[in-house]
């Protein structure tokens, strides 16, 4: 049997890799657009070609963390993930929390670490924060993320469902986090995980960058909402629940 001490480990280093490569890729982008200078939040310089390049790190950052610890944890590495699985009795109530923790305190160590090896130009560039784009609605924001988690959320369950090879699995979800990012990204920065958005928040907010904070509930309520609904759309669609047995 697997400790909770191991699985929270590799929550943690799961989602730090997500972060630090996904969200770093974002910044390394914005240097080498804008030769390190801060841009324009909203007008970036950052075309579809590069969007697909930043989400593929993204994608492959997942998927390697998923082989790697999915045998561990299940490698969810989202808390939105996390909450669906145990809204559909997937996942046990008693290792929520910790679950959570794990991922948040990964996602706020890769940032922080990123800070320090790139310096101020990457507090400057928001350690490559989401936050919606110019006139994009705060309503409007939360439905996109949602969308966007829907695709990633039911790319998990098939993978359950179907029982797929670890390396086939890793894959498949890699790609829809790939396509789903290279779609929103340009509209609500790209997050559907709120471990994602949270570790550059906070780093932000302790290194004293910007403070990003009234945008935070789009990518709490986007990404949770998109993947329960999808949790059950999928089980009512598939025709089965394969749901755990929660010991007392």
């Amino acid at each position: 049997m697997i400790s909770l001490g191991r699985k929270f480990l590799a929550e943690l280093i799961g989602t730090f890799l997500l972060v630090f490569f996904g969200a770093g890729a974002v910044v390394i982008t914005l240097m080498i657009v804008h030769g390190s200078a801060t841009p324009n939040p909203f007008a970036i310089g950052i075309s579809m070609g590069d969007w697909l390049g930043i989400n593929v790190v993204f994608g492959l950052a997942i998927a390697i963390g998923i082989y790697a610890f999915g045998k561990v944890s299940g490698g969810h590495f989202n808390p939105a993930i996390t909450i669906a699985l145990w809204a559909v009795r997937k996942f046990p109530s008693r290792d929520v929390l910790p679950y959570i923790v794990a991922q948040l305190v990964g996602a706020t160590i890769a940032s922080l670490l990123f800070a320090l090896c790139i310096g101020q130009t990457a507090v400057a560039l928001k350690l490559g924060a989401t936050v919606p784009f110019y006139n994009v609605g705060y309503f409007n924001a939360i439905i996109v993320e949602a969308v966007g988690t829907f695709l990633l959320m039911t790319a998990v369950m098939a993978v359950l469902d179907n029982k797929a090879k670890p390396a086939v699995g890793a894959l498949m979800i890699g790609l829809s986090v790939t396509a789903s990012l290279t779609l929103i990204s340009n509209i609500t920065g790209g997050s559907i995980n709120p471990a994602r958005t949270f570790g550059p928040y906070l780093a932000d907010t302790l290194l004293g960058g910007a403070n990003l904070w009234y945008y935070f509930p789009i990518y709490i309520i986007g990404p949770i909402a998109g993947a329960v609904i999808a949790a059950f759309v999928y089980n009512y669609v598939s025709g089965g629940s394969n749901q755990i047995e929660e010991s007392s």
